[in-house]
């Protein structure tokens, strides 16, 4: 029996492309994975690099081996010469020569509005970029960078200096802007209920509050903030209104995480599109 055509539909909006350069999370809370759901989730078309292979869970990092830089390039040549980039976002990079592979291929195929999760410790604790790494994340990537997402640890290891208070995340964010990039220190390891990502744009301090939320499911939310803020440049937003979107949509889809594993269960990423898949 023959199948009946089914008829294209036409597309009307543009497609908007992001390239993700990250790692691959075998429990898919969060690299390439949640940067993937994350684009689809928001409207954009994600394409990936993968920058290394990581054997992971909800509880950890059981191991983890970086793929060889030429490797790493080469996914990216392939993307950009077929796709018409909006935005690039850059996650686990692994080692020195992954990063300056990226930092070459941003130059030489003018990849656009870098968005840089500046990625060095996994939520379980595992150290995922070596110290030569974060040298040349300061001294390559940050200059090419459009904004930098750094969490309070991540921020304190580029800025040179410990975070204690918002005033501290003022001046960690001056530091780090001196490399190049705008700034968005996320206020999630901060203490208390209200929670500030703090902004540095164009000379300005702009705080985005939220309220936290207690559970056990946060898997990923480094990836899944720095994937929706690429998202948002993609689509045409300005960063203020970027950073606003991203992380509204990351408190629904921490609101909506998922309890499965026995460590921290990941987000549900898709929870603004047909709300959390534990209820079907």
């Amino acid at each position: 029996m023959s199948v009946p055509a089914i008829p294209a539909t036409p597309v009307s909006a543009p497609v908007r492309v992001v390239l993700t350069i990250a790692g691959s999370d075998s429990g898919a809370g969060a690299g390439i994975q949640a940067d993937l759901k994350t684009f689809a989730a928001l409207g954009v078309y994600g394409t990936s690099a993968i920058t290394a292979i990581t054997a992971q869970n909800t509880v950890g990092v059981t191991t983890a081996m970086a793929l060889p830089a030429d490797l790493v390039t080469a996914q990216i040549e392939a993307v950009a010469a077929d796709f018409p980039l909006r935005a690039t976002k850059t996650g686990m990079l692994g080692n020195t020569a992954i990063v300056e592979a990226v930092v070459a291929a941003i130059d030489e195929l003018e990849l656009p509005l870098v968005v840089v999760d500046p990625v060095m410790v996994a939520k379980s604790g595992d150290r995922l970029v070596d110290e030569d790494g974060v040298r040349a994340i300061c001294a390559g990537l940050l200059p090419r960078a459009l904004v930098v997402t750094p969490n309070i640890p991540e921020a304190e290891a580029l800025s040179g200096i410990p975070i204690r208070s918002l005033a501290d995340a003022r001046e960690a964010a001056r530091r780090i802007h001196g490399m190049g990039p705008s700034v968005i220190i996320k206020g999630g390891h901060m203490a208390g209920d209200d929670l500030v990502d703090l902004l540095f744009h164009d000379g300005t301090f702009v705080p985005f509050h939220t309220t936290r939320i207690q559970t056990r499911n946060t898997h990923g939310t480094g990836c899944t903030f720095a994937a929706a803020v690429a998202a948002h440049l993609a689509i045409g937003h300005g960063l203020p209104e970027a950073t606003s979107r991203a992380q509204a949509y990351v408190a629904g889809a921490i609101r909506h995480g998922l309890a499965v594993g026995q460590g921290h269960g990941p987000l549900d990423h898709f929870w603004n599109t047909r709300g959390s898949i534990l209820a079907r």
